[in-house]
Parts: C-alpha cells; sequence; structure tokens
C-alpha cells in the first residue's frame, strides 16, 4: 500500500481566510507554509492547521480538495472545522 494523501486547510491568523492543499506528506508541507516558502501563503503568515483528513489514494485526496475549494465545499469545510470546535 502506498502513503496516505491528506487534505488540509490552514487558517491565516492575519486575514482570516483558509488555504485548502493536498500533499503525501503533511508535516513537510505544513514546515514549507510555516516557513514562507509557499507563494499563497507567505504574505499571510502565521497560518495555523485547523483540518486534515486521509485518503488512500491521490486522486481522492485531489478530487475532496477540489470540492473544498467550490461555494458548497467550504459550507461544508465551515460546518465540520465548527463542529469540531464545540
Amino acid at each position: 500500500m502506498d502513503t496516505f494523501w491528506y487534505v488540509y486547510v490552514l487558517l491565516s491568523i492575519q486575514d482570516s481566510k483558509f488555504y485548502i492543499g493536498s500533499t503525501n506528506d503533511l508535516n513537510r508541507r505544513i514546515a514549507e507554509h510555516s516557513q514562507g516558502k509557499n507563494t499563497s501563503t507567505a504574505k499571510r503568515l502565521p497560518v495555523e492547521l485547523v483540518y486534515f483528513e486521509g485518503h488512500l489514494s491521490k486522486l481522492d485526496a485531489i478530487r475532496r480538495e477540489r470540492y473544498y475549494k467550490t461555494t458548497k465545499g467550504k459550507v461544508t469545510l465551515r460546518q465540520i472545522i465548527r463542529n469540531q470546535a464545540a
């Protein structure tokens, strides 16, 4: 079996906006974001990991990432995150 693929959500503390991505090495990817190595989040630091989920295939992770980037997906994601905080 290959490694897990992850969909993750970062919250920018600076502007309160989400960044949604996918990776097969979550720790490395979060470190890259935190060090400003990602152009999409470099000017929005600091960022905080607020949600992630694992998938058995890269294709499933990419599909989920794309869903979370839709309007309906963002609503679902906010609901998931809100329920976790409760």
